[in-house]
């Protein structure tokens, strides 16, 4: 009994997994004969991120507001260290002709000053974070924004991105990307909105 359920078993399963192979087959041809060359209407689409930066307007002239900032504030930052170091240096020089009340409130104050040129230092550091994290976010809410009417002015159910490096989407057929009208459109409205 247990032998002749055995090969009832095993038949039913080879039977299943034949008619499973042959409907995926029919599917795939049906598939292939209807769009040779991709998918025409196809609901999920990518948007290559890295090109999307390199390309996008907005992007560019964010990195060149962030790099001038920062620029900026390395200047100033570097211009507070040099007078700091020309205090000291002169305060070296000057160490053997002082009187001892004179040496001590000088090393006080370029103590003092020292300290001070830290909390700018680090306050400035944290400036420029706050403003490239507050860039970043207008960044994403314009491109976030776009796409929500990208997608729809297209049809499409999911748009993803796709970024060199980033795990989430390993490969996708190149049908699917509309990374070059994306960036055509974006750039579009960017230059309207821009006027």
């Amino acid at each position: 009994m247990k032998i002749k359920a055995s090969i009832v078993t095993k038949f039913a399963v080879g039977l299943l997994a034949a008619g499973s192979l042959a409907a995926c087959n029919q599917n795939k041809s049906a598939g292939s004969a209807a769009t040779p060359t991709g998918p025409v209407n196809a609901q999920i689409v990518f948007i290559n991120q890295d090109t999307l930066m390199v390309k996008y307007e907005y992007a560019k002239d964010m990195r060149k507001r962030l790099d001038d900032k920062g620029s900026a504030a390395k200047n100033d930052v570097g211009s507070k260290q040099q007078a700091l170091q020309r205090e000291y240096a002169e305060y070296q020089k000057n160490v053997n002709t002082m009187s001892a009340n004179e040496r001590s409130m000088t090393e006080q104050r370029l103590q003092r000053e020292g300290q001070e040129f830290q909390q700018y230092q680090q306050s400035a550091g944290a400036q420029l974070q706050s403003e490239q994290a507050d860039e970043s976010k207008k960044l994403y809410d314009k491109i976030y924004n776009f796409t929500k009417q990208f997608a729809k002015d297209n049809g499409y159910k999911m748009v993803l991105t796709f970024q060199t490096g980033n795990a989430n989407l390993l490969y996708a057929d190149s049908g699917l990307d509309v990374t070059t009208d994306f960036v055509k459109k974006i750039n579009d409205a960017y230059a309207k909105d821009k006027k």
